[in-house]
């Protein structure tokens, strides 16, 4: 399969651009906010929230992180505005993370500032393995600051993860809030599971020890295998739809819109049969949902990063029913 992703890969750069947005429009809710409230209204009768993802991300100088900040606290005034159940993601890197992190802290502290005014939630997105410590770094330093309306993402497929969850559960306690994905970035073996199995096992392991700790989870990932685990997994903790979070003695404060503890996510466009499956049996689904201008950008790095991803696109396109939006 890795061979197969790699030739699709080298391929797409000669594809005419009209072809790249006809299949990025089925993962992204548009170029602009207009089009990305547009479409949060309509699937919200789906009964699904949603995270809003500004795509762009490493920035060049830290005066380019000016749009990203401009652009958020437009996003936050019009969840406000709107009445729509979200909240948002931001990624590290393009604050100025890997170039000037007093500046970043700053500009991460004004977005996520603003949001805690509103009662809305962030989360830090975790890029590659250039970011891992500082993003980690970057959350608890916010928390420090008396902004506990924020949390990180944390990937299954790092041999670090458990560490790090151990280490933020120690100091953050009940207000740990984590998203676990198998990440999209392909690291050196020397860090990171590279098989399939070993990339399951070790979001599995992960997901068990949020949940054990008493973390807010949320469950990103179209894996069957994972979220057939997770479902057994919040059963055997007694966390379900309708249920108070029974891990805590007293209610543990957080952000408006979550779960009881825990909640599910899928990327725009994927398993949106088994999102609405899970809804209907009352869980908590949410929906990330990345807009923006740089779309194209965006698609052809991701792809780049992880060639096997181009071959489930490929397979949405000629097998739809596999992946119904």
């Amino acid at each position: 399969m890795g061979i197969f992703g790699r030739t699709i890969v080298a391929l797409l750069p000669f594809a005419p651009r009209f072809v790249v947005r006809w299949v990025a429009k089925r993962y992204m809710a548009g170029e602009n906010l207009e089009q990305a409230l547009e479409l949060m209204t309509k699937l919200s009768s789906e009964e699904a929230c949603f995270t809003v993802d500004v795509l762009g991300e490493e920035i060049n100088s830290i005066e380019e992180s000016s749009w990203f900040i401009d652009e958020y606290e437009r996003v936050l005034d019009s969840i406000v505005g709107s009445g729509i159940d979200a909240n948002i993601s931001i990624k590290p890197t393009a604050l100025g993370l890997l170039i000037d992190q007093k500046s970043a802290y700053k500009n991460i502290e004004r977005i996520v500032r603003k949001a805690s005014e509103n009662g809305i939630f962030v989360r830090l997105d975790m890029e590659d393995s250039r970011a891992t410590q500082a993003t980690i770094d970057a959350t608890l330093d916010m928390q420090a600051r008396g902004l506990e309306n924020i949390g990180l993402v944390l990937q299954g497929r790092m041999f670090r993860t458990p560490s790090d969850i151990s280490q933020m559960c120690e100091t953050l306690g009940p207000k740990a809030d984590f998203r676990i994905c198998k990440g999209i970035y392909l690291e050196p073996r020397e860090i990171a599971h590279t098989s399939y199995q070993g990339i399951v096992e070790g979001t599995n392991k992960a997901l068990d020890m949020m949940l054990e700790s008493g973390a807010y989870t949320a469950i990103a990932s179209h894996d069957l295998p994972v979220i057939d685990h997770a479902l057994k997994s919040l059963e055997s903790r007694g966390l379900g739809p309708g249920k108070d979070d029974p891990r805590h003695d007293n209610p543990v404060s957080r952000a408006k819109g979550k779960g009881p503890g825990y909640e599910f996510q899928f990327l725009l466009g994927v398993r949106g049969n088994v999102r609405r499956s899970l809804a209907e049996k009352g869980h908590r689904t949410r929906i990330y949902l990345p807009y923006g201008r740089k779309w194209y950008e965006y698609g052809m790095r991701r792809l780049r990063e992880n060639p096997d991803v181009a071959v489930h696109v490929t397979k949405s396109l000629f097998f739809p029913w596999t992946n119904r939006r």
